[in-house]
């Protein structure tokens, strides 16, 4: 069994871990508590900055309370899966902006609505690590 599959993340794995989860948590927090100044600026209604933020709140702590508990693997790929498609629905809303859309922030905004409960849900039915002993030691 590939030990790097069933471990737990350390070193700058775990960095990266800590970091990703903090920054949807941060990124939570400022949609959801700046969501009345934003709103306008972005294009979206308030509610679903409310929504995007309380989104990112809750699969910013599941990342961090799983960071222990969760292979390194599993985590990798949900990031990388979830920036990428973050990347894409970006540029999708810049177009749409930039194309004289009026959607363009709602796309963006409803992505970080609708993905990281995806994130957190998957993160959370994934299977709990299991350290080898070459890995334990």
């Amino acid at each position: 069994m590939d030990r790097h599959a069933t471990a737990t993340a350390t070193g700058a794995t775990a960095v990266g871990i800590v970091a990703d989860g903090g920054f949807k948590v941060l990124l939570g927090a400022a949609f959801a508590l700046g969501a009345a100044p934003l709103s306008r600026p972005l294009g979206v209604p308030l509610w679903l900055l409310v929504v995007s933020g309380a989104a990112l709140l809750a699969c910013g702590g599941a990342e961090l309370g799983y960071a222990r508990v969760r292979p390194a693997r599993t985590y990798v790929r949900l990031m990388v899966g979830y920036d990428a498609c973050w990347a894409l629905a970006t540029l999708v809303g810049v177009l749409v902006a930039a194309r004289g859309g009026t959607v363009g922030g709602e796309v963006w905004i409803g992505y970080q609505a609708v993905a990281p409960v995806l994130f957190a849900v998957l993160l959370a039915r994934a299977a709990p690590a299991r350290l080898t002993p070459s890995a334990a030691s």
